[in-house]
């Protein structure tokens, strides 16, 4: 099996990841160059152990295959030596998913995201067949997506047992909610959990999760770490004053989506990464200043000073 750069005993994909955002152009082409800029600023300034790409952050439903492989291979490039880069492959047409997960090994992923096939809703037999597929599908090892918000068909415990069994399977995404169930499969399974949703991150790690896939890690990323450490050093104090003091980050994040609040933060943050393409918008007036606001409270370093100063006034 392909190892990944930051694995750890425990910890197949590392501890800090971001599902990173696609950048475009002007024109709305992909946007190689700012890409590779963006990836190496979120592992060397921002302390990601590694990136998601082609996920649902990275607006995997917009681009196109070529638009996926020509992304893994820029990001890999620019910092696949030093960093763990997990490529999303999952769709709900599993000769699809397949081809997208082959793509993915041919281009330099060290892992690959496997989200629920959404939309189809499948039973949990079809589960099954779906990820063992993928799974059989390369050497690389892979992280389970389970997010019923999106997908409506959540991955049931007994079904995340009968997939542990493979041997590429080795984690869980969980945007779930539902820590009951997860702590039933740390427990009795090796499968290793990853929060997939910012606010529980803290709560996740309480139950046994090794560390997150992160939409604010954009811009936070060292103060997961931070709080990560703390966790894990029993300081548990410091951790709670991580996590307080990133509720406006969640907040603006949660009311927003990924993609428009990453890509607006980013923007605010020096990085511009460009535009959502369509369905998604472009964030309005008002989204900005809501983001400026919550970053500003967060205690963000923020380089657009009209934005700032606007919210200051109010």
């Amino acid at each position: 099996m392909t190892g990944c750069p930051t694995a750890s005993p425990g910890r197949p994909f590392g501890r800090v990841l971001t599902a990173m955002v696609t950048p475009f152009d002007a024109d709305g082409a992909l946007d190689l160059d700012l890409a590779q800029e963006l990836a190496v600023h979120l592992i060397d300034n921002q302390g990601n152990d590694g990136l998601v790409v082609n996920g649902t952050t990275g607006e995997s439903p917009t681009t196109t295959d070529k638009e996926k492989a020509e992304l893994i291979r820029a990001v890999v490039a620019a910092v696949g030596d030093r960093a763990t880069i997990v490529a999303g492959a999952g769709t709900n047409d599993t000769a699809h998913s397949t081809q997208l997960a082959r793509d993915a090994e041919k281009s330099g992923a060290h892992g690959l995201l496997v989200v629920t096939p959404y939309y189809s809703r499948p039973p949990q037999e079809g589960l099954i067949s779906h990820f063992t597929a993928v799974a059989d599908a390369t050497e690389l090892p892979v992280m389970l997506y389970d997010i019923p918000p999106r997908s409506v068909v959540p991955i049931e415990v007994d079904t995340l047992r009968t997939l542990a069994e493979h041997p590429r399977i080795l984690a869980v995404k969980d945007s779930k909610h539902n820590m009951w169930a997860g702590s039933e499969v740390m427990a009795t399974t090796d499968l290793a959990y990853y929060s997939g949703e910012d606010p529980l991150n803290l709560p996740w790690l309480a139950v046994g999760a090794v560390g997150y896939v992160s939409v604010i890690g954009h811009v936070v990323a060292d103060r997961l770490r931070v709080m990560l450490d703390a966790f894990e050093g029993g300081d548990l104090t410091k951790a709670r004053e991580v996590h307080h003091g990133l509720l406006p980050v969640y907040r603006s994040m949660n009311q927003l989506g990924g993609v428009i609040f990453s890509k607006t933060a980013l923007r605010l943050c020096g990085y511009e990464t460009g535009q959502p393409r369509l369905p998604l918008p472009p964030a309005s007036e008002e989204d900005v200043r809501l983001i400026t606001a919550d970053l500003w409270e967060a205690g963000l370093v923020l380089v657009n000073p009209d934005t700032v100063a606007g919210v200051a006034s109010q």
